[in-house]
């Protein structure tokens, strides 16, 4: 199951979180997080601060002990895109969430 994030417009940078408290045990915090994309072609492919992937810019990207979050800038209009939130918590495991974001143009 894919989660869905509000759509954006092309010309703004927002921010969306993941909130993983409910995917963490007892005293487990988040020690890393990868963020990915599919591309154009169809492949699950890095998505680093900086990067341009299909039109769409990962701008940057921060994390607390529990949230994950991304700032998006740019995209394609009409286009919907499909991230992927991998983090690795204190306990070394390994989670995911996948996620869609459409762009629109708002006037």
């Amino acid at each position: 199951m894919s989660l869905h994030w509000p759509s954006k417009d092309k010309d703004e940078v927002l921010d969306y979180s993941l909130d993983w408290t409910r995917a963490l045990e007892n005293e487990e915090t988040i020690s890393a997080v990868v963020w990915a994309i599919v591309d154009a072609t169809g492949a699950k492919v890095a998505f680093n601060a900086g990067a341009t992937v299909d039109g769409l810019t990962n701008t940057t990207q921060t994390n607390t002990s529990t949230i994950a979050t991304i700032y998006l800038s740019a995209g394609t209009n009409n286009k919907q895109y499909k991230l992927y939130c991998s983090i690795t918590t204190t306990q070394g495991l390994t989670k995911e969430r996948t996620v869609s974001i459409k762009i629109r143009e708002y006037n």
